[in-house]
């Protein structure tokens, strides 16, 4: 029986069309399975496997990866580093306010999101801890507020100095522990912009990277800064009707060469996590051909998708009705992708940032 032909909830039928419902992409998850912190060694993570076309299922380590990956195959890996985007203030009525960086607008202007009693208009200044001055400038609909930065120092220093790791709202504590500014950085984050990691990659480390290439498998880096819209619920009762949050890409001229010369080769592409599987999807042609450039993505892959550019997918465990189950049911069909995860729940396995992994091939 073909995807389309699947029967149940999973389609409304439209006339022509199908809509999916957000709510088939449900799951129970025990609270306890969300992990609050990162695994004791970057490498002990556990590795559920899946293959996509039998549905059938093991259970390994991360180190296994190499037995799944063939010389000649690339591992594409996100290289962007996480700023400590997360500091407070005080507005000019006193009241506190927590600032999250997003992104810049340019070199006297950011891109934040602000939590407070009241939300700053347009004309209210705030003083950063540390002497950095913000005067909000816009405020958007999706939550963000355009302001003007004033102080000594550029953003990215004052925040080196002064912020910290924005983690995710499901790791709930009270304060940040001694390794998390390590942790939620992959070995490999080189180009600072994103707010959050791309957490399918924090499994690795310097000597396991090496192994993989010294079994003449291609590590290929690219860039997609991570933004907040990674935690955006769906609020939607029909998937279409969702609309992702654009965020900024890099994918270089030797990367793409690398790339297309594995594919033409007969090896496989492997996305390590789902920002690498939508830079790699945004950048493939209809001959699966990949193209270097810079720009913005919105894509939002959910079922039925056609995969062009990727092979198999490494990504962590996501949160039920999120866009990155959305993007791994395009992958995996649905129902072999939940039962995976029953499967991964039953066997304890630690889900999100924090968490283990899934290997699909």
């Amino acid at each position: 029986m073909s995807f389309l032909e699947s029967k149940g909830s999973f389609f409304q039928k439209t006339g022509y069309m199908t809509l999916m419902k957000t709510a088939d992409f449900d799951f129970h998850l025990p609270e306890e399975l969300i992990a609050q912190h990162p695994a004791d060694q970057r490498d002990g993570s556990r590795m559920l496997v899946l293959n996509r076309s039998t549905g059938s299922i093991r259970h390994e380590g991360i180190t296994s990866i190499l037995q799944h990956l063939a010389a000649g195959d690339a591992l594409v890996v996100n290289n962007t580093r996480v700023i400590p985007a997360r500091t407070e203030g005080t507005k000019e009525t006193g009241g506190r306010v927590e600032c999250l960086f997003v992104e810049p607008e340019s070199d006297k202007e950011w891109w934040v999101m602000m939590k407070s009693s009241h939300r700053p208009k347009p004309g209210a200044r705030i003083e950063l801890n540390g002497g950095l001055e913000l005067e909000v400038l816009e405020n958007r609909l999706d939550g963000l507020n355009r302001v003007k930065v004033e102080g000594p120092n550029d953003v990215l220093t004052y925040l080196d100095a002064h912020g910290e790791p924005p983690l995710p709202p499901y790791i709930k504590r009270e304060h940040l522990c001694e390794d998390d500014p390590e942790r939620y950085q992959t070995v490999y984050a080189k180009h600072a912009g994103a707010v959050a990691a791309p957490t399918a990659g924090l499994h690795f480390t310097p000597a396991l990277l090496e192994r993989i290439r010294d079994a003449g498998v291609h590590v290929v880096e690219l860039t997609l800064h991570v933004g907040p819209g990674t935690f955006r619920p769906v609020k939607c009762e029909e998937v279409e009707e969702h609309t992702m949050d654009e965020e900024r890409y890099d994918v270089t001229e030797d990367a793409a060469d690398i790339l297309n010369q594995v594919r033409s080769q007969g090896g496989r592409i492997v996305a390590v996590g789902s920002t690498s599987v939508r830079t790699l999807e945004t950048v493939v042609d209809e001959k699966r051909r990949i193209h270097a450039g810079q720009g913005r993505s919105g894509l939002f892959i959910h079922p039925p998708f056609t995969f062009r550019a990727v092979d198999a997918i490494l990504t962590n465990f996501h949160l039920p009705k999120s866009t990155l189950l959305m993007m791994m049911s395009a992958f995996v069909e649905r129902e072999t992708l939940l039962a995976a995860y029953r499967d991964a729940v039953t066997e304890r396995y630690r889900f999100f940032s924090y968490g283990d992994c899934m290997l699909m091939m």
